[in-house]
C-alpha cells in the first residue's frame, strides 16, 4: 500500500527520532567488524588499541592490513568498511572459452598482486613500468579488497556457459521509482568492486586491473566513492553517515559471526545452485543519486520520521540507543518508515536480511547546477529473490522516494574465491 507524504507524518507523529539506511535497501547494514581468517584476511602486526586492557568491545577503524585473495570466499565480501572504494563493470571482448578463461587468469594474478601489497618488478627505463608507481616503490599494507561478480549477460551463448548460470541471476530490472535512463549506467558482463584504505590505492588497484586486461574488456560504466569512517563503533552500530547526514550501517548481519554468513550471504550445498557457485554470493550494485537540496529544506522531524531512526545518534524511535530494537507498535503501527518496511521483524522477515557494504559519492554538480550525490548502494546476499529483491519490494512506495532518485548498477554473482593454483572462476570453466 502506498501512503501519501501528508498523511504519514500525521500518522507517525514526527516528534519522534530516527538515523539508519539509504534508499533502495534494507535496515541492515555495515557495521565495522575485524574479517574471519578463513575468508581471507590476515591482519597486520600492529595492534595497539586492540583492546588488551579489556575496556571497551568498541571496534574502530584498523591499521592498514592485507587481506588474501585465495580462500573459501572472496575476501572483500566480508571485510571491514573502507574508507574509499570505485565499483566498475566491463564487457568481455573475448570470443571463445579459451580466451575468457585467458582473461580470467591474467585479471586473478593482478587482483592477487594488488591485494598482498608486495612490490612490483623494476623494469628498464627503456619499457612502461608493470605498475602505476601511485603507492611508491614498496607499497605495503593498504587494506585493499577486491571483489569480482560476473553478470548475467556473461551466461550468453558466446561461451557456452548457458547451462552454468546462477539459478537467481538475472539483469537488474527498473524497479517502481528507478530512473535507468542509460543503458550503459547499468549491467556488464564484469563487475570490480576495490576497497582501500587510501583514494590512491583504490585507483592504483582499478587501473592495474585495467592496463592487463585492456582489449579484452572494455570499461562500461564506473563510480568513485568514500567513507569517513566513526573512530569507533561496536557490533550493530554504523560506522558512518550518509550524505542525507544519518548513520549509515546499523543493524548489519555480522560479518564476523560464521552462521549469520552461512545463512544470510554465502550460497550453501542444496540451494540448488551450480556446483562451482557453492561458497559465492549475489551482489547487488544500486547507484542512488539524493536530491540533497529537497532534502536539506526539510524539517528535521520529518527527516527523522521517514528513516524511523534519529538523526543525532542513531536510535530508532522512541528508543535509547542505536542498537534498541524498534518499537514500531507505538511508533509507527503501519510500518511506513524506511526502516519499519526494510526490516519489519514479522515472522520470516530475518530470512530478507542482507549484508550492506556501500560507499558515498559526490560528483560535482549536474547539468542544471544541481548537486549529484548520493550512495553506492551495494549488497550481497545468499537468494537475490528473497534478499534484496524481496526487501525492494516492501520499499517501492516509501515516504523517501521523493528524495531520491536510482540511476544504474547491477546484478552479480561473486563466485567463491580460488584455491591453491586455481585463477577466479575456473570451476565456472571447468
Amino acid at each position: 500500500m502506498t501512503i501519501d507524504r501528508r498523511s504519514f507524518f500525521k500518522t507517525a507523529g514526527i516528534g519522534a527520532a530516527s538515523a539508519g539506511l539509504l534508499a533502495a535497501c534494507s535496515d541492515d547494514d555495515g557495521a565495522r567488524v575485524r574479517p574471519n581468517d578463513e575468508d581471507g584476511a590476515s591482519r597486520q602486526t600492529d595492534e595497539a588499541g586492540s583492546g588488551d586492557d579489556g575496556a571497551s568491545d568498541a571496534v574502530g577503524p584498523e591499521p592498514s592490513q592485507t587481506f588474501a585473495f585465495r580462500g573459501e570466499h572472496q575476501a572483500g565480501v566480508s571485510s571491514p568498511a573502507s574508507a574509499h572504494g570505485i565499483v566498475a563493470a566491463f564487457d568481455v571482448r573475448d570470443t571463445t572459452r579459451d580466451e575468457l578463461r585467458e582473461t580470467l587468469r591474467t585479471l586473478s594474478g593482478a587482483a592477487e598482486q594488488v591485494m598482498s601489497g608486495e612490490s612490483y618488478e623494476q623494469r628498464d627505463g627503456g619499457f612502461p613500468p608493470y605498475d602505476t608507481g601511485i603507492l611508491g616503490p614498496e607499497p605495503g599494507p593498504t587494506g585493499t579488497s577486491i571483489v569480482i561478480g560476473f553478470g548475467d549477460s556473461l551466461f550468453d551463448n558466446r561461451f557456452g556457459l548457458a547451462d552454468r548460470k546462477p539459478v537467481e541471476l538475472q539483469t537488474m530490472p527498473s524497479f517502481a521509482n528507478d530512473y535507468l535512463v542509460r543503458e550503459h549506467r547499468s549491467h556488464g558482463d564484469l563487475a570490480v568492486t576495490v576497497s582501500a584504505d587510501t583514494a590512491d590505492a583504490a585507483n592504483h588497484a582499478l587501473r592495474q586491473l585495467m592496463r592487463v586486461t585492456r582489449g579484452r574488456l572494455s570499461p562500461r560504466w564506473q563510480r568513485e566513492g568514500y567513507n569517513t569512517l566513526f573512530e569507533s563503533f561496536g557490533p550493530g552500530e554504523a560506522p558512518t553517515r550518509n550524505l542525507m547526514g544519518f548513520k549509515d550501517g546499523s543493524s548489519n548481519p555480522d560479518p564476523a559471526d560464521e552462521a549469520v554468513m552461512n545463512d544470510l550471504v554465502w550460497v550453501q550445498d542444496g540451494d540448488g545452485q551450480p556446483d562451482w557457485a557453492v561458497g559465492g554470493t549475489y551482489q547487488v550494485i544500486r547507484v542512488i543519486r539524493m536530491q540533497v537540496e529537497f532534502w536539506d529544506r526539510t524539517r528535521l522531524n520529518e527527516q527523522e520520521v521517514i528513516f524511523g531512526r534519529r538523526r543525532s545518534d542513531g536510535a530508532p524511535l522512541g528508543q535509547d540507543h542505536e542498537t534498541d530494537d524498534p518499537d514500531f507498535a507505538a511508533t509507527d503501527p503501519g510500518l511506513e518508515s524506511h526502516i519499519a518496511r526494510a526490516h519489519p521483524r514479522t515472522p520470516g522477515s530475518e530470512r530478507n536480511r542482507i549484508l550492506r557494504k556501500g560507499f558515498n559519492y559526490s560528483s560535482g554538480l549536474d547539468e542544471n547546477d544541481q548537486l549529484d550525490q548520493g550512495l553506492i548502494f551495494v549488497s550481497f546476499q545468499r537468494s537475490l529473490e528473497e534478499g534484496f529483491i524481496t526487501v525492494q519490494r516492501r520499499l517501492d512506495g516509501e515516504v523517501l522516494e521523493e528524495y531520491i532518485r536510482p540511476l544504474g548498477g547491477g546484478f552479480f554473482f561473486v563466485p567463491p574465491a580460488p584455491d591453491g593454483d586455481e585463477f577466479l572462476g575456473e570451476r565456472l570453466l571447468a
